[in-house]
């Protein structure tokens, strides 16, 4: 019986992997077919020979960044504030974090648009208002991973001893709660850059330079180099994955060895 549901985990196991790795096999080997009759990298060399690739691939990694900046500013005082101070509004900014998956982006640029294309605040031409676009649609990541990294840390009894300590509210926030979620905010920050690299409608209608418009052009117009740039963008993934688990692999040892900070 017990060799039996093995072979049943193992099959579940090979039937998932398949799933995940062939069409993205499938989409190398296509990449590697930009000259007739021979496999080289010769839709790579292409991308990378572009001057639009590095030029978006940067914007939109200084916003992802600032997006990161803001968002943390936010919702790491605000989270913490409800969880020491208004339990009951915990639901509320739950509910809140959820409406990014219920209002489509496409609604909400037109939305931002309406409103601030015209007198007395105009702002559509601003990168604040991309931002702000940004930190709506991520919104749900990074709530959640604060709120996942405050749930698991006593937040009543480190603020009491850090006051009885003589701590204000920005030492407390900064050198209390900060360092002892800091896993759970590496989270949500590679999941909110993830989610900006990649971002497409906010940027187009709002007429930015970003890295998603630019994979939709590229799709338009050419045959190899959008395989390239598929495998290129997965690759970037898995290097900003790899970088969430060694920051919280190192996290966690300083944690069994340190204790609380």
């Amino acid at each position: 019986m017990k060799k039996r549901s093995s072979l049943v985990a193992w099959l579940f196991i090979i039937v998932g992997t398949s799933y995940f790795l062939l069409p993205l096999i499938a989409t190398f080997l296509f990449s590697l077919r930009a000259k007739k009759d021979t496999l080289g990298f010769t839709a790579y060399q292409r991308v990378f020979a572009d001057s639009s690739f590095y030029e978006t691939f940067l914007f939109s990694a200084l916003m992802a960044l600032l997006t990161i900046i803001a968002s943390l500013l936010l919702l790491v005082p605000t989270v913490y504030w409800a969880y020491l101070r208004h339990p009951r509004l915990h639901r509320l900014i739950e509910l809140v974090s959820l409406m990014p998956f219920v209002i489509p982006p496409i609604v909400l640029v037109f939305g931002l648009i309406k409103s601030y294309s015209r007198p007395p605040v105009i702002l559509v031409q601003s990168r604040g208002l991309l931002i702000a676009g940004y930190m709506v649609l991520t919104l749900p990541y990074m709530y959640r991973a604060i709120d996942a990294g405050l749930r698991a840390t006593n937040v009543k009894t480190l603020t009491e001893a850090a006051q009885s300590l003589g701590a204000g509210w920005p030492r407390i926030i900064w050198q209390v709660i900060v360092p002892n979620v800091r896993g759970a905010l590496v989270n949500g920050a590679f999941l909110t850059f993830a989610t900006v690299l990649g971002e497409l409608t906010l940027a187009q209608y709002l007429a930015w330079p970003a890295f998603g418009p630019y994979l939709a052009r590229i799709s338009q117009n050419k045959a190899y180099e959008p395989a390239a740039l598929t495998i290129i963008s997965f690759a970037l993934t898995w290097v900003i994955f790899g970088i969430v688990l060694l920051v919280n692999s190192k996290d966690q040892q300083q944690t069994q060895f340190g204790g609380t900070h």
